[in-house]
């Protein structure tokens, strides 16, 4: 639903033009600008003074490009503007293609920016008023931040228009909208701290809650990124109070989408303190609220959150929660298959080996579950291959020898001896230099599954003594 905000003026003409569109009037209404403050989305415009205003998004309806600041007020401005915002560009075309066509180039600028094409900046207006000295910096860098192409990405140039926006901003609230962008740069670039030390200040600065709010929840994205063992309990606490707050806010703005992702972060945050129970509330809330937006890659990505926070529980000596755990990671499958995303089908199939090899059941059960251990392992290894993913491939061996030591015995298969074997291949990629604390590992794996194939066999081979002896 759009919402235009107007002056009591203003109401009749407005409410006139957008009764003369076929059903228009069940996507827009008007509202009095003296009754309720205007919410500051892309999906809203404002108008008085017989001008219109596109307010700043600070809900992500649209791509941050700024349009001119005023556009006159004409029956064809208003309503292009309203199917732009619809994304019902034919008729925005009838409407803005021959009365204003440089608002028209300008509305194309923004699809091509949601669909991720490729724009030169030369295609921007250079006819620009006092506010567009602001505006042009802005759009320039948003158009070399989002759709340059890899040969035409210039970071210097990128830096120096933010800056420059910066410098230039009419007022905080849209230095702040500038400062939340740049911010995300910074964060993709790897400079956290950087982009830490420009957000803080632009939250102070901002006038309204929303922008309060969305430059918050930048900021918690950037402290989630920072997160790294040992964790560091001023960081932790700054996180949860912040997070709780943003929540609280999406809450009430209805975003059920953005509470999801939000309750994620709260859930990861929550694992970290082995607050394990509630973190599982949150995880479960978001998948129910992306369930009820039917966004199924969303649901999927939850599960798989899910999955991964119960197997974490588990190996907390808590091992009723592999069943669940493997279920979750079964529901995120759904989605994430062998062939639409096959990264992620072989990390889960991964877990569901280990799972498998350590899910408590009845003694005559433990075979079937150690073949679909086994069979898990086989399909992570076909995709994590040796050649392709040395690392994951190496720690794929070494958890499926874990595994091995612990499935019952076969009578055809000696496990302590394949387990060997799959430690041997781990330990060629987990060198002495590359990779020491992983080879320490894996060789006191390799230690303890060569001296219980010893005590299996009940007698010590002179050979196996001396290999034990070169890897302790």
């Amino acid at each position: 639903m759009i919402s235009v905000y107007t002056t009591a003026d203003h109401q009749e003409q407005l409410t006139a033009w957008i009764n003369e569109e076929f059903r228009l009037n069940e996507l827009v209404k008007v509202i009095d600008l003296l009754a309720e403050r205007p919410v500051s989305s892309g999906l809203n415009l404002l108008v008085r003074q017989r001008e219109i205003t596109s307010l700043l998004d600070w809900y992500n309806h649209a791509p941050p490009y700024l349009l001119p600041r005023p556009i006159k007020l004409s029956r064809e401005n208003f309503l292009g503007l309203i199917y732009a915002k619809l994304g019902n560009l034919e008729r925005c075309y009838e409407l803005l293609g021959s009365s204003n066509s440089s608002l028209w180039q300008e509305v194309m600028l923004i699809d091509k920016l949601r669909n991720g094409m490729a724009i030169n900046p030369d295609e921007l207006a250079v006819a620009y008023s006092q506010f567009d000295d602001y505006r042009l910096m802005h759009n320039q860098a948003i158009l070399r931040h989002y759709a340059s192409t890899e040969e035409d990405f210039n970071l210097e140039k990128l830096d120096y228009f933010y800056q420059e926006a910066l410098q230039a901003a009419p007022d905080d609230e849209h230095r702040a909208y500038t400062a939340g962008q740049y911010a995300s740069l910074l964060m993709d670039l790897g400079q956290p701290q950087a982009a830490v030390e420009l957000l803080q200040p632009a939250i102070e600065q901002a006038l309204s809650e929303e922008a309060k709010t969305e430059l918050s929840r930048s900021l918690t994205s950037v402290w989630m990124g920072q997160l790294s063992p040992p964790y560091d309990p001023e960081l932790l606490t700054q996180l949860k109070s912040t997070l709780w707050e943003v929540l609280q806010k999406y809450e009430q703005q209805d975003r059920p989408l953005e509470t999801g992702l939000l309750l994620l972060d709260a859930a990861q945050v929550a694992t970290i303190d082995e607050s394990f129970s509630e973190a599982l509330g949150y995880t479960s809330r978001a998948i129910e609220l992306f369930e009820g937006e039917s966004v199924a890659e969303l649901v999927a990505n939850a599960q798989h959150r899910r999955g991964m926070l119960l197997y974490t529980w588990a190996q907390n000596d808590n091992p009723q929660f592999y069943r669940p755990a493997a279920e979750s990671f079964q529901e995120a499958l759904k989605v994430f298959t062998r062939e639409a995303a096959p990264a992620v089908f072989a990390e889960i199939q991964q877990y569901l080996g280990i799972i498998y090899s350590e899910i408590p059941d009845e003694v005559k059960k433990k075979s079937i579950w150690a073949a679909v251990s086994s069979s898990a392992f086989q399909e992570a290894l076909s995709f994590y291959t040796k050649e392709t993913h040395p690392y994951e491939y190496a720690m794929i061996c070494n958890h499926y020898g874990n595994a091995l030591t612990k499935y019952p015995a076969a009578l055809h298969t000696d496990n302590y001896e394949k387990a060997l074997f799959y430690y041997q291949m781990a330990l060629e990629i987990r060198t002495p230099a590359g990779l020491p604390l992983e080879r320490a590992i894996t060789l006191l794996n390799y230690l303890e599954a060569a001296w219980n194939k010893e005590l299996a066999e009940d007698r010590l081979d002179e050979a196996h003594y001396q290999d034990m002896l070169s890897k302790a």
